[in-house]
């Protein structure tokens, strides 16, 4: 197939870049014009990368030319500072996919998979883990404009038989995630380690969410590309809630090191725990979580370390 992954040149779009030329896909890579194609050295030379403005409608439009199923993974914001702007939240990301749809009906564009947010859309769970029917009541911006995206896509699959998936993932961690970013605890972490930095955290290590390895994600989008799912949207995750202090736990014992760790008071922004329930990707894909959790973090560290080397 003719594949377009937006924000291609990502922790996640390199990934899947990388295993749809490994399938045979023609693959074009939409992303910002300066971006970094360090994770793209793999898939370079089998790939059609297009730099631009999401918010470009004429950008956009070139980049759907001839394609048939699209992998949305650009997001312009951040679960913690969303709220400080949810004005910029809501056009940069509700207003550029509106106009993302639109030219894929015009462009003939079979199917999207849009990545949206399992740890945000649902709120403050009522129990766990959650299911995708779980009522969805978030409290950040970033999940309020992940669920209108959702419910977008629905909309035009209603009036214009545009096929779509939504794969509501929980922490994926993994090579090539960024260790000096705001989200990704896992990378965070141990890159803090490897630099001898202090970690911050706020709270006091409590809240838990749920953590999976990035080839396991990458598994998930490989089989709802090349399948047609029974339903429309799927949880994506480890399937089990991991405190900030478990990292930790896991850090010292991968590692042989003891970082120094540095408690701030919570956020109100901070759901205590979110853990998703995957049996519907289980039964309906055949897809679940391969790589264990121990396992997946020793190889983000010898990863890590291998690449500070270099």
């Amino acid at each position: 197939m003719r594949c377009l992954v937006l924000g291609g040149a990502g922790f996640m779009g390199s990934h899947i870049v990388d295993a749809l030329v490994a399938r045979n896909h023609s693959v074009r890579i939409f992303d910002l014009p300066n971006i970094s194609v360090d994770n793209l050295q793999q898939s370079m030379d089998s790939v059609e990368i297009l730099g631009g403005d999401f918010n470009n409608v004429n950008a956009i439009t070139q980049a759907l030319e001839d394609i048939d199923v699209v992998v949305h993974l650009v997001s312009t914001t951040l679960p913690g500072p969303s709220n400080e702007n949810p004005v910029y939240d809501v056009e940069s990301n509700v207003i550029g996919t509106l106009n993302l749809l639109k030219q894929a009906v015009e462009k003939g564009v079979k199917k999207i998979i849009f990545s949206s947010s399992g740890g945000t859309v649902y709120g403050i769970p009522r129990s766990v883990p959650i299911p995708e029917t779980h009522e969805t009541n978030p409290v950040c911006s970033y999940g309020i404009t992940k669920l209108t995206i959702e419910k977008h896509l629905a909309l035009f699959h209603h009036l214009h038989n545009l096929d779509y998936t939504v794969l509501r993932l929980a922490n994926p961690y993994g090579e090539r995630q960024r260790i000096d970013g705001v989200q990704g605890a896992v990378a965070v972490f141990l890159g803090k380690t490897l630099l001898r930095q202090p970690i911050t955290i706020w709270g006091d290590g409590s809240v838990a969410r749920d953590y999976f390895y990035i080839s396991d994600l990458v598994d998930a989008f490989i089989t709802v590309i090349e399948s047609d799912s029974p339903s429309k949207i799927y949880n994506i995750a480890g399937g089990e809630a991991r405190s900030l202090n478990d990292i930790l736990s896991v850090v010292r014992k991968v590692t042989g090191l003891r970082p120094v760790v540095r408690y701030t008071p919570a956020r109100k922004l901070d759901v205590p725990v979110n853990c998703l329930d995957i049996h519907l990707a289980k039964k309906d894909l055949g897809w679940q979580p391969g790589i264990s959790w121990e396992e997946g973090i020793a190889r983000t560290w010898a990863w890590l370390k291998k690449s500070r080397e270099d």
